[in-house]
């Protein structure tokens, strides 16, 4: 990066000592609760477009838009035979009001294959947070709107990782799901794997609201004003249970962080900056966003989810070489790893672009363990984050997004194919589990 502007080198200088990272992370997980469409969720808001202006962005404004507002009421879990007992549960996101019975009926991980191999008609499904090492990870709303179309009345969530927390996260995006959902603990998980194994039998209760909600999107600019530009995003919202430190403090306070630095570059194209509302209520303010947007003028995007909470980043190409390629190249001009993942997924905002063919990367973090880890808990808070992280992902952020705008400049990125990019998620098996989910593409067919 030799070609850098002396005011750019001064901006990578001070972040590495800079305290406003963490000052930002500790207002947005001061209030405690960002659900999209609450309270908290719009202060989130007036935080984010306050740390915008600060970072030198032009033209900040909120861009509202409609969601499907969920409120958490009380849930039960109780077992009915062989012995008589109560569970700690919480309601997973989009579960409809309900009262339900059956027997336990253990899936393992729930992916299709092992819910095929089980008669789960009128049953309690139980199945893990996590996925076999060796395939790709299937996602909680594959599990379960499989389990579901596959006959269950209801699915409970079991963490795989220990310490008495139960996991969360929506079951449809932005629309109530046609049957209940709770997360249990590990230790929870156990005991029901344990019961389903010796004929179980189980009542699910679940109140909940599905809403008409508001929520929003916090825009800025950096860089000229060009007929084309690049998106850098990162959602703010987070889930009732906790802190969202991790998921996604991290990665707004990442985007934010970078929004500075950019602000000094002399960039070849416009960069639109976004703080994105109702990413965990599915993804309403990334698809808002793209159809405001002229597609065809945004060369790329760069979702920062996941990245500034672990040491290395993770570059998610979602099948374009070109996106591979530009993450490669800051990796090795900054001696920084940066660890390419060409497999695409449709569960971070990015995906509304990459469907529409304008190619994506997701910006993440590998703890080393499969899954979500503290995230979607309510371990999920302030004192799991080193900022260390987020400073140095903020820094690589924006030399990404440097390349791409000198590259789209050039005209280097081409547009995503879309039969190639059906095929990639057929390869990878997304197929069964995005049509259970209602998220498949209908010009896929």
């Amino acid at each position: 990066m030799d070609d850098l502007s002396s005011a750019a080198r001064t901006a990578v200088a001070r972040t590495w000592t800079d305290d406003r990272p963490w000052a930002f992370l500790t207002r947005l997980t001061s209030l405690g609760d960002r659900m999209a469409g609450g309270a908290g969720d719009a202060r989130a808001g007036d935080i984010v477009a306050d740390a915008f202006r600060d970072a030198g962005l032009r033209d900040v404004e909120f861009d509202p838009f409609e969601m499907a507002h969920w409120t958490r009421g009380e849930t039960t879990l109780e077992l009915t035979a062989p012995d008589e007992r109560s569970f700690e549960a919480i309601a997973l996101p989009y579960s409809p009001p309900a009262d339900v019975s059956g027997p336990l009926v253990d899936v393992g991980y729930g992916t299709p294959a092992e819910i095929d191999d089980h008669d789960v008609e009128d049953a309690i499904v139980v199945a893990s947070t996590t996925t076999p090492d060796g395939g790709r990870f299937v996602h909680r709303m594959e599990k379960f709107n499989y389990a579901i179309d596959s006959g269950a009345v209801a699915f409970v969530f079991v963490n795989h990782v220990p310490g008495q927390l139960p996991p969360t996260g929506a079951l449809r995006y932005d629309e109530e799901a046609l049957a209940p959902a709770v997360g249990v603990s590990d230790e929870t998980g156990a005991w029901l794997r344990d019961y389903a194994s010796r004929g179980g039998e189980a009542r699910l209760a679940v109140d909940a609201a599905t809403d008409p909600g508001e929520s929003r999107n916090l825009v800025g600019t950096v860089g000229p004003d060009t007929r084309r530009e690049v998106v850098f995003c990162a959602h703010y919202d987070a889930h009732d249970v906790a802190e969202g430190a991790l998921d996604n403090g991290c990665g707004i306070a990442t985007v934010v962080t970078a929004a500075r630095i950019l602000a000094s570059m002399d960039l070849e194209v416009g960069v639109r900056v976004v703080g994105v509302g109702a990413e965990e209520l599915g993804l309403t303010g990334a698809e808002h966003l793209a159809q405001t947007l002229d597609c065809d003028r945004i060369a790329a995007v760069v979702n920062v989810d996941g990245a500034g909470r672990f040491r290395d980043m993770v570059a998610m190409t979602h099948s374009s070489e070109a996106m591979a390629d530009v993450a490669e190249t800051v990796a090795d001009e900054t001696r920084h790893p940066i660890r390419v993942e060409s497999e695409p997924h449709p569960f971070s905002d990015q995906w509304p672009f990459v469907r529409a063919g304008v190619p994506g990367i997701q910006l993440h973090s590998d703890s080393g363990e499969r899954g979500r880890g503290w995230g979607h808990t309510s371990a999920d808070t302030r004192d799991k984050v080193d900022d260390r992280n987020i400073r140095e992902h903020a820094i690589l952020g924006a030399l990404l997004v440097r390349e791409l705008a000198k590259r789209t400049a050039d005209d280097e990125i081409p547009r995503l194919d879309d039969d190639e990019l059906a095929g990639a998620f057929r390869e990878a098996n997304f197929e069964v589990g995005m049509k259970a989910a209602g998220i498949w593409p209908a010009g896929w067919e």
